[in-house]
């Protein structure tokens, strides 16, 4: 369904990046089923790159340079993944349009003043965990729940709207439909799923399962939690507050990236939520920001108190983590 050139800039380009996140989850799962992941290094033995993470990003970069030209889109897997011979551009107009209310004071924006963050497959480390597991393997399942794509929308520094694509949402009813796709735009709405209050009376942390340190175990501490969920990918910790199946995301460390947090900050905060550094300072998603999030990441669900919890968040752990 075509989307009318009438709409506004945001609604358009939102709907476009569900439809396009869809299908790079489809990519994803084509890639993880044929088992040839064409796993390399990047920065060191726990970043890894698949050819899931690559064909995802051509999929998605190309497909919304076709539609909108003039934006900006900073991808984690790096420039030189342009079109391969084998890839087909994704025409968004395939599929069904989202009806995506636009805020007045976001209504007329540029494509030229829009960066778009992009992580075509986060959670890569679970992914091919997964791929080693072997699909039949009950823990390869639950691993790929921590799978996610996504596409965040920037504007004069700040998220203002996000996808969230879960490739391998509903493994659990046999023969359902695989994949959902949540997006959100700030000072808006919430669409694609039902939105969850965490449990009153208790406290539930989520934070990294492969990158911990004793000035992330501090800071958890710090906050006193009942329960700490540590799971992979930021885009699944955000999930967990949205579903209402943690309080708070809280990540005192540098290994987090603008397209890691960009969509699901623009999402959370959508639904009422909070996403900073560890220090309370907002991200910035300039294009000429630096990639990563060298002061951690401090999310909480709609409702909670995101102040005091930064707060609580120990002197020593904001010093150890410098801009």
């Amino acid at each position: 369904m075509a989307l009318a050139q009438n709409m506004p800039l945001l609604s358009r380009l939102v709907s476009s990046s569900v439809a396009i996140a869809s299908h790079a989850g489809g990519i994803i799962r084509d890639i993880l089923k044929k088992g040839e992941l064409g796993i390399v290094e990047k920065e060191n033995a726990s970043d890894l790159q698949t050819e899931a993470d690559r064909a995802a990003q051509r999929c998605i970069i190309s497909s919304l340079n076709k539609c909108f030209p003039k934006i900006t889109i900073i991808g984690e897997e790096g420039e030189e993944e342009t079109l391969d011979t084998s890839d087909k551009v994704f025409d968004p107009d395939a599929m069904p349009a989202v009806n995506v209310k636009c805020p007045s004071e976001l209504s007329s924006l540029a494509e030229e003043e829009i960066v778009v963050w992009v992580d075509p497959l986060d959670g890569t480390a679970e992914y091919t965990q997964a791929h080693r597991l072997g699909e039949l393997h009950h823990l390869s399942l639950r691993l790929l729940d921590h799978v996610t794509v996504l596409i965040g929308i920037a504007h004069s520094g700040k998220a203002i709207g996000g996808i969230i694509h879960q490739p391998y949402f509903n493994y659990q009813t046999p023969g359902g439909k695989l994949g959902r796709t949540v997006w959100g735009v700030v000072g808006g709405e919430v669409g694609g799923m039902p939105l969850t209050s965490p449990p009153e009376g208790k406290l539930i942390v989520t934070t990294t399962r492969s990158h911990s340190s004793s000035t992330v175990n501090d800071a958890i501490s710090a906050v006193s939690p009942d329960e700490v969920l540590r799971v992979g990918g930021a885009g699944h910790k955000v999930m967990l507050l949205l579903e209402g199946k943690a309080h708070l995301y809280v990540f005192a460390s540098p290994g987090c990236k603008k397209w890691d947090t960009c969509a699901p900050q623009a999402v959370l905060e959508a639904a009422g939520g909070v996403l900073t550094d560890i220090k309370g300072i907002p991200i910035p998603y300039h294009s000429t920001a630096p990639h990563r999030n060298s002061t951690g990441v401090l999310a909480s669900a709609a409702g909670i108190p995101h102040k005091e919890f930064v707060n609580k968040i120990p002197q020593h752990v904001k010093d150890n983590l410098k801009a």
